[in-house]
């Protein structure tokens, strides 16, 4: 069962997250639950809480590096789609923190760029927290889709 909260963390995690792919977790959870292992309700509040740690790791070594990381060679070669995002964030924040989350291809460093452009730690709480549950209502709908498939 460890199994389902430390994918969703790597999978989430700055750089990981890259190499280790969202379907990874559909896949062991769709077995532990077809295969009766674990219940959905075992597995997805153990999924919700490894991706909300590793979305505030991430926002949190954002904030950390944030005002370092504008001056570095990354950040000034970056510079105009940093502050692009930045202004989207500021305009969005909300939406930014949920579509982030949803996204695969961007997730695991949305909440680094969010943490980097300043946003409250409060506000990105309760945004993730949102985007966490909407993320993780999306994965058990999944997992029963692909159960209604293979059985």
């Amino acid at each position: 069962m460890l199994v389902v909260p430390v994918i969703a963390f790597l999978e989430a995690t700055l750089g990981i997250g890259i190499f280790v792919s969202g379907v990874i977790l559909l896949a062991t959870c769709t077995v532990m639950y077809t295969e009766q292992i674990a219940t959905l309700a075992q597995m997805l509040p153990l999924a919700f809480a490894g991706a909300l740690v590793s979305d505030h790791c991430g926002f949190y070594i954002g904030r950390w590096a944030g005002p370092k990381f504008h001056h570095t060679t990354f950040g000034i070669k970056h510079h105009a789609r940093f502050e692009k995002a930045e202004k989207f964030i500021e305009r969005f924040s909300w939406s930014a923190v949920i579509l982030g989350r949803l996204m695969t291809a961007i997730r695991s460093f949305v909440p680094f760029v969010i943490g980097v452009s300043g946003m409250k730690p409060v506000q990105f709480s309760v945004f993730d927290i949102l985007a966490c549950a909407i993320w993780t209502t999306g994965l058990g709908l999944l997992v029963v889709g692909m159960d209604k498939i293979f059985t």
